[in-house]
């Protein structure tokens, strides 16, 4: 929660922002919330989250809006920016007895005006299958608790997919499920498919076909949430142990992992072409990862406390047409073994690869921005602008380059362009000025660009994956090149006996000293960080048996590829940074006229975009007028 006190001006929730592209404007009369308009009590209860769905309706009006408050689930027609809201007519309500609703997720391929599959998850572990159109309740997933007795995190349709669905626990498990199969009336067993660093992919053993198809075991603590790529390929997985691990979904193969600087990490989105991934977590920043560098590029300070939602804007997202060379922050060898050897093929191939090129010898760039957004526990939405001199930064390696103040250009880059370039994003992203120190930059060249075998570039990105920062870790074990022989690897790395029981307390003995004076010096706010999540017990039980294995790990990765220091990477300031709501926020959505928050007290609220506020069409009820009436 925010801090009391602290003036008028602390504590004024905003409702309008200005940037670049205009003003966007809260519209009181769209707010959904219960129907009573009642702030719900929201101690000890599940985040509210929202849910969307197009049912292509010929009334031209075919959003549908899922959110869950407390123990209470709505279903109603999403007016947007067009109409205010009538919340006295929920086309479905539903309200549940020992259990909460904590997600949920509609199938976008299924959905028409008189039918939607809906998944909802519950803090008891179960997943209900619902039609909130037609009122009915097809199915329960692990209804007598024998799967999985955790708290539903994340619940996901696979895209592309009528029937298949992804669940994940705090337990730290994610489980595959198919609409069609049964959850049989004894617990399953499984047997191992694929172990790789730190994860492991069970198959259910059963003579006939039952839920669920697979277990995967990722990480340690809760797996917080998870987002496929926007070609369904992908999985990017988001743990309270701090990891993002993106994994080859179909192949359940480890593509590439990053650390959060401190703590777990609650949130994940990818950009609209698939290239980046945003996490935010309990170190109160937003940090974007390469998905073909497989590193961290830049970090976001806004926050003054955890970032619990991270999306892109996609129609905020712009580059502008042309095709010069294609150059990675690699070198040019890299590229083109990326391309040959699969990571990434079929992006290189796709209308959006324009978005990652630029020809290094040319002065004049390819513009790019890509705009996100994240919300947080201290009430705030940040909007972020990321722009080429983030993205593509000249020399070989950003870790030995300068980086350079994008708004007063102090000291422009070594190859002579001058950082020009960005100045027309005014107060996009600002860049740290740091001392270019050598050590750790020599370090990650030499994991980034010369382990593992030159023929061939996949083993080359292990060592990123390694969350000890030796460089002579096998090349075996989890390369996506392995999936034959993957599960008699497990002995290779140190790490993947650290979801073992008994390797919790294997690095139980290393000092700490040095990261924690690292933390003290850094110019980060914490103090509206919140100690521990207080849900449930099997919660608290996860983050005490794996807090010795995480401190160590801390530790052992700060400075590396995983975990860059602070002043390794360029740190980005919020284009936008504004206090919303009362209560902590939990929603965050982007749509094509409006953007949509919502926060603990169970209102969900509709942002119009710059110019969209006209789109409202009633006569008696002007965009400014407090109080609307539907019409």
């Amino acid at each position: 929660m925010a801090a009391e006190g602290g003036g008028k001006e602390m504590n004024e929730i905003k409702t309008q922002f200005t940037t670049r592209e205009g003003v966007y404007k809260l519209l009181t009369h769209s707010e959904y919330s219960r129907p009573n308009r009642v702030p719900f009590n929201s101690q000890g209860s599940n985040p509210v989250k929202v849910s969307f769905v197009n049912v292509n309706d010929q009334s031209g009006n075919g959003d549908r809006i899922c959110f869950n408050v407390g123990r209470e689930l709505y279903f109603y027609i999403y007016k947007g920016v067009r109409k205010a809201a009538d919340l006295s007519k929920p086309i479905d309500k539903r309200i549940y007895k020992g259990t909460q609703p904590t997600c949920h997720d509609f199938n976008p391929l299924t959905a028409t005006a008189e039918s939607v599959s809906l998944l909802v998850g519950f803090s008891a572990g179960q997943v209900q299958l619902i039609d909130p159109i037609k009122k009915e309740t097809s199915k329960l997933f692990n209804e007598e608790r024998l799967i999985d007795k955790s708290r539903v995190t994340c619940v996901r349709w696979v895209p592309g997919s009528e029937s298949l669905f992804l669940v994940a626990h705090s337990s730290g498990n994610m489980y595959l499920y198919n609409v069609e199969n049964t959850c049989g009336t004894t617990a399953p067993h499984y047997q191992l498919l694929k172990q790789g660093e730190n994860y492991a992919v069970h198959t259910c053993k059963s003579k006939s076909a039952r839920n669920p198809l697979l277990r995967w075991t990722v990480g340690e603590g809760a797996l917080n949430e998870f987002a496929f790529s926007p070609d369904g390929k992908y999985l990017a997985c988001a743990s309270q142990d701090g990891f993002l691990r993106v994994f080859g979904f179909d192949a359940a193969e480890l593509h590439g992992t990053m650390k959060s600087y401190f703590g777990g990490l609650l949130c994940v989105c990818w950009s609209p072409d698939g290239r980046y991934i945003v996490a935010g977590g309990e170190d109160d920043l937003v940090t974007v990862w390469s998905f073909s560098d497989c590193r961290v590029i830049a970090r976001g300070h806004g926050h003054k406390s955890w970032v619990s939602v991270v999306a892109f804007d996609h129609c905020t997202t712009s580059v502008e047409d042309g095709d010069p060379p294609a150059e990675f922050s690699g070198s040019d060898e890299d590229f083109h073994e990326h391309i040959h050897f699969g990571v990434g093929r079929e992006r290189a191939n796709s209308a959006h690869s324009r978005l990652s090129k630029r020809n290094s010898t040319d002065s004049r760039p390819v513009s790019v921005t890509y705009r996100f957004g994240s919300v947080g526990q201290d009430t705030q939405l940040c909007l972020w602008d990321l722009t080429e001199d983030i993205l593509f930064p000249h020399l070989p390696l950003s870790r030995t380059r300068t980086h350079t103040n994008v708004m007063s250009a102090t000291s422009p880059p070594a190859t002579g362009q001058t950082s020009t370039t960005t100045t027309t994003a005014t107060t996009t992203a600002t860049v740290s000025t740091t001392n270019p120190s050598g050590t750790n930059g020599k370090d990650n060249v030499s994991n980034s660009s010369t382990t593992g075998n030159p023929a061939n570039s996949i083993p080359s990105t292990l060592p990123r994956s390694n969350s000890l920062p030796h460089s002579s870790a096998p090349t075996g074990g989890s390369t996506p090149n392995s999936n034959t022989d993957s599960s008699s690897t497990k002995g290779n790395s140190i790490i993947d006996s650290a979801f073992i029981a008994t390797g919790v307390s294997k690095f139980a003995t290393l000092s700490l000293h040095d990261s924690r004076k690292e933390r003290h010096e850094k110019d980060h706010k914490r103090n509206h960080s919140m100690g521990h999540i207080s849900s449930k017990s099997s919660d608290k039980l996860n983050q005490l048996s794996s807090s010795r294995t995480a401190k160590a790990e801390v530790a052992k990765t700060l400075g590396t590829i995983l975990c860059p220091r602070m002043e390794e990477v360029p740190m980005l300031e919020p284009l936008v940074c504004k206090k919303i709501a009362h209560e902590r926020l939990t929603v965050l959505i982007f749509l094509e006229d409006c953007l949509v928050t919502a926060c603990q007290e169970g209102f969900v609220c509709t942002w119009a975009r710059p110019g969209k506020v006209g789109l409202l069409s009633s006569q008696n009820n002007p965009a400014n007028s407090p109080s609307g009436t539907v019409v």
